[in-house]
């Protein structure tokens, strides 16, 4: 969800190549570790840290680490798309919720759920990049600019309108939030 939403604000405001990808993958990391730090402590707590005291082994280990990525993966996603998947395994009923539904299913599902809220996001950040493009548009038409691609008179406006409204404050607090943060 971080890194489409990330690339969906760059495309939106015709930026084509700034901020740089190694850029936008640091930051979608690093929000994503912030994001995901209390179920990587609870998956260290219950399944490797017992495993390391040699209280039990490397299976049980996976087996109580996974818990946590389990329930926050159950958390987020759409109940639409764990049926597609759980349809398609020819799961039966009583393992499309809770401890039995399998990684196979709901991994897919949890991405399908993640790539949908993004577009979704993706959506809403576009649009009052979209009103600046049609209103340079329109003004330029307007004057018998025709020549004049919209694009180098929209860029600046866009990037001080994504400044004056603080939009990474905006963009990143809005993702941690999505997340229940």
């Amino acid at each position: 969800r971080i890194m489409v939403v990330l690339s969906f604000l760059r495309t939106a405001m015709g930026t084509q190549q700034t901020p740089p990808n190694q850029v936008l993958v640091s930051l979608a990391l690093f929000l994503t570790l912030f994001v995901m730090m209390p179920t990587f402590e609870a998956a260290f707590d219950q399944g490797i840290k017992p495993m390391i005291e040699g209280e039990i082994d490397e299976f049980q280990a996976f087996e109580r680490s996974i818990v946590p990525f389990r329930n926050f993966m159950m958390n987020y996603v759409r109940e639409q798309d764990l049926e597609l998947f759980a349809s398609i395994s020819k799961l039966p009923d009583d393992e499309i919720r809770g401890e039995k539904m399998p990684m196979r299913v709901l991994i897919p599902a949890y991405m399908i759920s993640e790539l949908r809220r993004a577009f979704e996001i993706g959506f809403l950040i576009f649009v009052p990049f979209l009103i600046i493009d049609m209103v340079v548009a329109s003004v330029l038409m307007s004057m018998g600019m025709m020549m004049l691609p919209p694009i180098i008179i929209a860029l600046p406006f866009k990037i001080i309108f994504f400044v004056l409204v603080d939009g990474w404050f905006m963009i990143v607090g809005s993702l941690i939030r999505s997340f229940g943060g």
